[in-house]
């Protein structure tokens, strides 16, 4: 099971560690305000009033043990670059920090974090790849260059199994999963046959997700 510290529960950071713990991680989710703290922690595995200002704070946590502390107060870039330092000394493996701007972006990286998000912009490249392209229903960036991608069955696809398709070696990407209805075929088999009203769950590099769009 990975294990995650989030830090700061406002809109973002509750959101963040309610998923997380809904995808069966365990989430030690922590805020300096006890109402947003009281508000989440039927939600996640714990919750505490803390401050990750505080380096002592977070070692009496013992979140070096974590696999991952996501910072989610992007508006306080001082407190951002404080807990940074708190964290990288205490040891903890990857560190993801939610920026207000590029110019936090940078100063983030700069201090070794290793993933910065703006969760504005990503949502609007998210948006904008769903309006370009009307088929597409759902696009989630896993990286700058791979993401997964939800689609309705190219009409050429229906009644071909995916063994005849072999979409990997044909497009490069992977049929994670196909939904129909209120039911998901995870991981289906090679012998599966598309149907008419189906969902395609795809995974792929950029380039080969929208060779797909294009069926």
């Amino acid at each position: 099971m990975k294990t995650y510290v989030v830090i700061g529960l406002g809109r973002f950071g509750s959101s963040l560690a309610k998923q997380l713990c809904m995808l069966g991680a365990e989430v030690l989710a922590m805020d300096v305000r006890s109402s947003l703290v009281q508000q989440l922690a039927g939600d996640v595995t714990q919750a505490v009033v803390g401050d990750a200002q505080d380096k002592e704070v977070l070692r009496s946590l013992g979140v070096r043990n974590f696999d991952c502390a996501v910072i989610a107060i992007g508006d306080n870039l001082a407190a951002s670059v404080l807990i940074t330092m708190n964290l990288k000394e205490l040891g903890v493996p990857y560190i993801v920090c939610k920026a207000h701007d590029e110019t936090h972006r940078r100063v983030l990286e700069k201090l070794g974090v290793d993933r910065v998000v703006i969760p504005e912009q990503e949502h609007a490249q998210r948006l904008g790849r769903s309006l370009f392209s009307h088929n597409v229903l759902d696009y989630i960036e896993l990286s700058e260059d791979y993401g997964i991608l939800e689609v309705p069955a190219p009409r050429p696809w229906v009644g071909k199994s995916l063994k005849e398709l072999n979409v990997r070696a044909n497009l490069g990407v992977n049929i994670i999963a196909v939904e129909n209805g209120k039911n998901t075929n995870v991981s289906p088999s090679a012998d599966y046959r598309i149907l008419k009203d189906d969902v395609l769950v795809v995974l792929g590099d950029n380039y080969s997700l929208e060779a797909m769009q294009k069926l």
